[in-house]
C-alpha cells in the first residue's frame, strides 16, 4: 500500500485558511489522500473531486483533525506520586519530597524500565490523537542520568529537551551556583548529542534569571534552541528573558504582567499553556483570552508529569481550556494542533495539506468542537502518523 484517500469526511480540520473556511481552514464532505512511501498529505478537498488512491478508508460523514502536537512533556521517569496528590486533593498537608521523590527514583530505575514507561505514555498519548510530542529529561540531574534520560527519549521522538535545570540536584542543595556550573558544564557536554531543545524552571525555588540565562545562554552556544518554563508560580522574569533570547516557547504563563503580554504578542515566542497543571493543583488557571486579543500565539500541552500534570490526554487539555481559560472551542483545536507545531517550530505537523506529514486523527463525531462539547469521552477512533495506519 503506498496511498489511502479517507473518504467521506464531514468536517476536515486542515488549519490551512487556504484550503477552507476560517483560520481552520474547515472543508465539508472533504477527502484527503495519504502517502505512506513519502509520509506526506498527497491531496485534501471536496470528496467528490478526489483522485484514486491504492485503498480508500470511509469516515463516514465523521470529522478529521490533524494530529496533536503535544510541546511539553516530562515522560522520562519513574516512581509514583499518588500520595502526593491524594493529601492535595484532600486538603492535607504532604511533606514528601516532590520532584526530588521522582529524582530518585528514576536515578535507581534501569535503562530497560524507563524506556518501558516512555513506551507506554507515547502510546497512551497516540490513542488520543497525539501524533507528535516533545519530551525533556529533569529527573536524574546527574551527567549520567540526563544524558541516558535524553538517550532513551529520543528512541521516541525527535522532540528531545536538555532539562537539566529542573531543580537543584539533592547534593547540591548548599551550593546552587555550583549545580549552574555543572549545568553548564559537563552536564551539558554529556546531554547536547542526544538533544534539540534547552530548558530552564526560571521560577522562585528553582532558577532565578541571573542562573537561567546561564544555562539557555550555554544550550546556544552548543546550538540547543531555548524554551522556558516561565511564569507558572508567580510573576518573575521568564517570559521577558524567553523573549530577549528568542526562545521557541514560554510554557506555562500563568502569571503576566501586560508588559509580558506585549513582549509575546511582538514576538516569535509562542506562550505555552498547560491547564493540566492547575487542573491537579488548584492553581489559577492563564488567560488565554489576555493573550489571543493581544495577538501572541497559543499552543496547548499536556505537560505530563508524575507530579503536577499526570495526564496524555490532549482532549482533556482543550476541554478545560475552553472551560476555563477564555478560549473558543476553534481556537483551543488550534493551539493543539498548529499552536503546538509552531512552539516547536515544525512547519510539517499541526495541518493538513499537501506536503505536509500525513498525521491524521479520526473524531467519532461530527465535528472538532465535539472535543470540548464531549469532555472525557474517548473520541479519537483512528490515527494516521505519516501515513500508516496506527489506531484504524
Amino acid at each position: 500500500m503506498t496511498t489511502t484517500v479517507v473518504t467521506n469526511i464531514g468536517s476536515l480540520v486542515t488549519n490551512d485558511p487556504a484550503l477552507g473556511e476560517g483560520p481552520l481552514g474547515l472543508v465539508r464532505d472533504a477527502a484527503v489522500v495519504l502517502d505512506d512511501k513519502t509520509g506526506t498529505v498527497a491531496w485534501v478537498g471536496p470528496a467528490a473531486d478526489a483522485p484514486a488512491a491504492d485503498t480508500a478508508y470511509d469516515a463516514e460523514a465523521r470529522a478529521a483533525i490533524p494530529g496533536f502536537v503535544d510541546s511539553h512533556s516530562h515522560l522520562v521517569f519513574a516512581g509514583d506520586r499518588t500520595q502526593e496528590f491524594n493529601a492535595r486533593m484532600s486538603g492535607k498537608p504532604y511533606t514528601a519530597g516532590g520532584i526530588r521523590t521522582t529524582v530518585a527514583a528514576t536515578r535507581a530505575a534501569s535503562d530497560a524500565d524507563l524506556d518501558a514507561n516512555v513506551r507506554r505514555y507515547v502510546s497512551e498519548a497516540l490513542r488520543q490523537g497525539t501524533t507528535t510530542i516533545e519530551t525533556k529529561s529533569g529527573y536524574g540531574l546527574t551527567p549520567h542520568d540526563e544524558a541516558r534520560a535524553l538517550r532513551i527519549a529520543a528512541a521516541h521522538t525527535p522532540e528531545t529537551t536538555y532539562l537539566g535545570a529542573h531543580i537543584v540536584a539533592p547534593e547540591y542543595a548548599d551550593d546552587p551556583a555550583g549545580y549552574v556550573e555543572l549545568v553548564t558544564g559537563d552536564m551539558l557536554d554529556a546531554c547536547v548529542p542526544y538533544a534539540r531543545w534547552v530548558d530552564v524552571f526560571c521560577e522562585r525555588g528553582a532558577f532565578d534569571g541571573d542562573q537561567a540565562r546561564a544555562v539557555l545562554t550555554a544550550g546556544q552556544k552548543r546550538g540547543l534552541i531555548p524554551r522556558v518554563h516561565a511564569n507558572q508560580l508567580g510573576h518573575g522574569p521568564g517570559v521577558q528573558l524567553a523573549v530577549e533570547l528568542g526562545a521557541a516557547s514560554a510554557d506555562h504563563c500563568t502569571h503576566l504582567t501586560q508588559a509580558d503580554v506585549d513582549a509575546l504578542a511582538g514576538s516569535g515566542t509562542v506562550a505555552t499553556l498547560l491547564p493540566g497543571a492547575e487542573f491537579s493543583t488548584r492553581a489559577e488557571y492563564p488567560d488565554a483570552r489576555r493573550l489571543l486579543d493581544a495577538g501572541a500565539t497559543v499552543a496547548l500541552s499536556t505537560d505530563c508529569n508524575p507530579g503536577s500534570s499526570f495526564t496524555t490526554a490532549m482532549p482533556f487539555c482543550i476541554a478545560v481550556a475552553v472551560r476555563d481559560m477564555g478560549m473558543t472551542p476553534d481556537e483551543a483545536v488550534h493551539a493543539a494542533t498548529l499552536g503546538g507545531a509552531q512552539a516547536l517550530r515544525r512547519a510539517d505537523v499541526g495541518r493538513i495539506s499537501p506536503g505536509a506529514r500525513a498525521d491524521l486523527a479520526l473524531l467519532d463525531a461530527p465535528s472538532h468542537v465535539h472535543l470540548a462539547y464531549r469532555p472525557g469521552v474517548p473520541l479519537v477512533s483512528a490515527v494516521w502518523r505519516g501515513g500508516v495506519p496506527e489506531l484504524v
